[in-house]
């Protein structure tokens, strides 16, 4: 069955992480868009710290939420719930 409780909403996260992820990789560009205004948003390093925190936080509750959507929806039982847990969701 391979999940589905949530209706395969968790990986919508994953863009959301790549698109924060692309945000602090651009933050110091200078290159123009087709405006001719920077790609870069120039944040400073503290709001760039947060954007990491917020990347790293979302990408773990996309892992947690997968994990409880394999178990509700009957793909693993409970022992493998918490052992995929263990070794997938980051600390």
């Amino acid at each position: 069955m391979s999940g589905g409780h949530f209706g395969y909403a968790q990986y919508r996260m994953d863009d959301i992480v790549y698109e924060i992820e692309n945000l602090i990789k651009i933050n110091d560009s200078t290159k123009k868009d087709e405006w001719g205004d920077d790609l870069g948003y120039h944040f400073p390093p503290e709001i760039i710290e947060r954007f990491k925190e917020a990347a790293h936080t979302t990408r773990r509750a996309h892992k947690m939420i997968h994990r409880i959507d394999w178990l509700v929806s009957g793909d693993d039982g409970e022992e493998t719930f918490m052992t995929r847990w263990d070794n997938e969701v980051p600390k």
